[in-house]
């Protein structure tokens, strides 16, 4: 396995994969690749860095996975996606050994899910998702492309989250509410109804704080689910 960004996420991401492979997993970590060039050459938390993004095609078959994005960019994997222009195919879905997966929901392409997460029943997540531990997400969810769940969010069931949208950490959300594309929950957030798309709300009850100028790109329609 490859992993893109060797920040925070990423580094995460590598002691999940050293988790599973002591647990008995035959994942195995070659290495990250971060566009800092300062980076390029050395070593993040012992894991050597084997340069940037340009790499990912020529060190096929390798998977590879996007650690990359936070609250204040949380449409980075999707450019960052974009930009390697990978097939579908290269991308590692990578579970922490912890998370429970019911045998009725499905995890797409490139999604990392850290752990302690739980997918009830009926689960789907779609491509590049980024799951922090303790995540629940309960019957019916739909996690669209692109969405950060950040540690200990909880969804009632049937909610609909959009591609590019952040929920942040310890956000709890009502049954059948929809979370709009590239929109942002504050942390600690009581959602009890929609939210459109390219807003933050935060607070309890959540209420809405202002409008977000890079949501264009969550909106359009077009997307690239890992390069298919």
């Amino acid at each position: 396995m490859l992993i893109f960004g060797a920040g925070g996420f990423g580094r995460e991401t590598a002691q999940a994969v050293a988790a599973a492979r002591a647990a008995g997993g035959s994942w195995r970590l070659l290495g990250f690749l971060d566009d800092d060039p300062l980076l390029a050459g050395g070593e993040v938390a012992g894991t050597p860095v084997l340069g940037g993004g340009d790499l990912a095609r020529s060190l096929a078959p390798a998977g590879v996975v996007l650690c990359v994005g936070s609250v204040r960019d949380p449409l980075a994997r999707m450019r960052v996606a974009r930009r390697v222009d990978l097939p579908a195919s290269r991308f590692a879905t990578f579970v922490h050994p912890s998370v429970e997966v019911s045998s009725d929901s499905t995890i797409g392409p490139g999604s990392v899910l850290l752990a302690h997460s739980v997918l009830t029943a009926a689960v789907r997540i779609g491509a590049h998702v980024a799951v922090m531990p303790r995540a629940v997400f309960t019957h019916d969810n739909v996690i669209e492309d692109y969405v950060t769940v950040a540690s200990g969010v909880c969804l009632a069931g049937g909610v609909h989250v959009e591609r590019g949208a952040y929920l942040g950490a310890g956000a709890l959300v009502r049954e059948y509410v929809r979370i709009g594309a590239g929109s942002v929950v504050g942390m600690g957030s009581v959602v009890l109804g929609d939210i459109p798309s390219g807003q933050v709300w935060a607070g309890n009850p959540a209420r809405y704080l202002r409008t977000l100028a890079f949501s264009d790109a969550a909106t359009s329609q077009t997307t690239n689910r890992g390069g298919s």
